[in-house]
C-alpha cells in the first residue's frame, strides 16, 4: 500500500528586522559591544594597585594595558578575511566566550611579564567581536538603520569600556583584584550565551573562500584612499584616547588628589555621557555628513584633553567626559563613513582600520608612559594634544566630503 504524499506548504518567511529592527536586536548589539570591551581596559581602574602589589615601573603597567590592544592590532587583518570566508554569528559568540579564558587565568598572575602575557591573549580574541559585527552590521542593514545600529553598537562599547573600569575599580575594594577577574570572566560567559541566543543568523553574507580573491580585495583597500585616511585618523585617536585614560589614573592617585581604586573606577562613569550622546551622532552624520562631525568632534575632545590641566579634580574629571564625548563621536562617524564608502571586503576593511586604530592605542600606552615620566602630565597633555592635532589634519585633508 503506498502513501500519498501530502503536499509541502511553503516556509514561512523570516520576519524583516533590517528597516525596523526590534528593540531587543538593538539591545543584544549594544550589548556586543560591551562584552569586547569589558575586558580590553578594564586594569586601568586597577593601575596603581598593580604597579605596587607587582613591583611594576609606569612604562610596565602602561605596556599591560598596551598589549591587549597590540594583539587587536595584528589580528584584525587577518579575521577580517577569516570571516569573510567562514561567516558572522558563530565567530562572534566564539569570540566573547574566549575573551573569558585569559581573564580568569590572571587571576593567578605573580608577576607583571605574566600579566602582560594575559593581556595579550586577551587581545586575541577581541577582532573576533569588534571586526565580524561591524561586517554583520553592515551587510545585514541598510541606509538609517545601519547609521542607527552603528551608533548604538559604539554607544555600547563605551558602556563596556565604563563597566570594565567601574566594576573592576569597585571589586577591588571589598575583595582582591586577582578574584575580581575570576568575576569578570564569568560575566564574558553570561555574554556569550545571550547573543548566541538572540543575534539572528546572517541573511545576506556571500562567503569568499578564495583566497586569491583575498589577497586581490586587500591591495584593493589599501589603496582606498577613503580607508588610508580612516585608518590614519583611527591611529591618532586611541593614540590619545588610551594615553589619556591610562596615565589620568596615575595623576589621580598622586599627591595631591590621593584617589583610591573605587574612586579611580568611579571617574570612568564619564563613559556614560558618550554613551548617552553616540545614538544622537548617527542622526548628526546622516545630517551633515561624516565629514563634518568628526571635524567637530575631534575639536571637542582635544578642548577636554586641554581642560585637564585645571588643577582641580572636578575639572578633569568634566574635562575627561568632554573628551569622551568627542572621542566616541568620531568613532561612530568614521565607522559610518567606512561602511558608506567602502562596499567590498567589509570585514577585512573593518579589520585594516583597527589594525590603525589599535596599534594607535598600544604607541600611546607605551610612548605616553615614557613622556610621563619624563614630564609627568603637562608633558603628557603636550603629546596628546601634538597627536590630536595630526588628526583633525587628516581629516580635513584627506577624508572626501560627500558628492554634491
Amino acid at each position: 500500500m503506498s502513501a500519498v504524499s501530502a503536499p509541502v506548504s511553503p516556509a514561512p518567511p523570516l520576519p524583516d528586522y533590517n528597516d525596523n529592527p526590534r528593540p531587543l536586536l538593538l539591545l543584544t548589539l549594544a550589548l556586543i559591544g560591551v562584552f569586547a570591551f569589558l575586558q580590553l581596559y578594564a586594569i586601568q581602574a586597577i593601575l596603581p594597585d598593580l604597579q605596587r602589589d607587582l613591583n611594576a615601573s609606569v612604562v610596565q603597567v602602561g605596556s599591560a594595558v598596551g598589549a591587549t590592544v597590540l594583539a587587536v592590532a595584528l589580528v584584525s587583518p587577518l579575521m577580517g578575511m577569516f570571516s569573510d570566508a567562514m561567516g558572522r554569528k558563530w565567530l562572534v559568540v566564539a569570540s566573547v566566550f574566549t575573551l573569558a579564558v585569559p581573564t580568569a587565568l590572571m587571576a593567578f598572575v605573580d608577576s607583571v611579564h605574566s600579566l602582560i602575557v594575559l593581556r595579550f591573549l586577551q587581545g586575541l580574541a577581541v577582532p573576533g567581536v569588534t571586526v565580524v559585527t561591524i561586517a554583520y552590521i553592515g551587510e545585514e542593514f541598510r541606509a538609517g538603520a545601519m547609521v542607527r545600529i552603528m551608533a548604538m553598537y559604539v554607544a555600547g562599547t563605551g558602556l563596556g569600556g565604563f563597566l570594565g573600569r567601574f566594576l573592576l575599580g569597585h571589586l577591588a575594594e571589598f575583595m582582591s583584584w586577582r578574584a575580581g577577574f575570576g568575576v569578570m570572566a564569568a560575566l564574558n560567559l553570561a555574554g556569550a550565551l545571550l547573543v548566541w541566543r538572540v543575534l539572528p543568523p546572517s541573511r545576506r553574507f556571500v562567503a569568499n573562500r578564495h583566497l586569491a580573491g583575498s589577497f586581490a580585495t586587500l591591495g584593493q583597500l589599501l589603496r582606498d584612499r577613503n580607508l588610508q585616511a580612516s585608518s590614519a585618523l583611527g591611529f591618532t585617536v586611541l593614540f590619545a584616547q588610551m594615553s589619556l585614560f591610562t596615565y589620568i589614573n596615575l595623576h589621580l592617585a598622586d599627591a595631591p588628589y590621593h584617589f583610591s581604586p573605587s574612586q579611580l573606577a568611579n571617574v570612568f562613569t564619564v563613559f556614560l555621557m558618550g554613551v548617552v550622546i553616540t545614538p544622537l551622532a548617527g542622526r548628526l552624520v546622516a545630517r551633515v555628513g561624516a565629514r563634518r562631525v568628526i571635524l567637530m568632534s575631534l575639536a571637542l575632545s582635544a578642548l577636554g584633553v586641554l581642560l585637564t590641566l585645571v588643577p582641580s579634580a572636578a575639572w578633569i574629571v568634566a574635562a575627561l567626559g568632554l573628551s569622551s564625548c568627542g572621542v566616541f563621536i568620531t568613532q561612530s562617524a568614521t565607522n559610518s563613513f567606512i561602511a558608506h564608502r567602502v562596499t567590498r571586503g567589509r570585514s577585512l576593511a573593518s579589520g585594516l582600520y583597527y589594525t590603525a586604530y589599535y596599534t594607535g592605542g598600544f604607541m600611546g600606552a607605551w610612548a605616553c608612559g615614557l613622556v610621563y615620566s619624563w614630564g609627568r602630565w603637562p608633558g603628557a597633555v603636550a603629546a596628546l594634544l601634538a597627536v590630536q592635532i595630526v588628526g583633525w589634519l587628516i581629516a580635513w585633508r584627506f577624508m572626501a566630503p560627500p558628492a554634491r
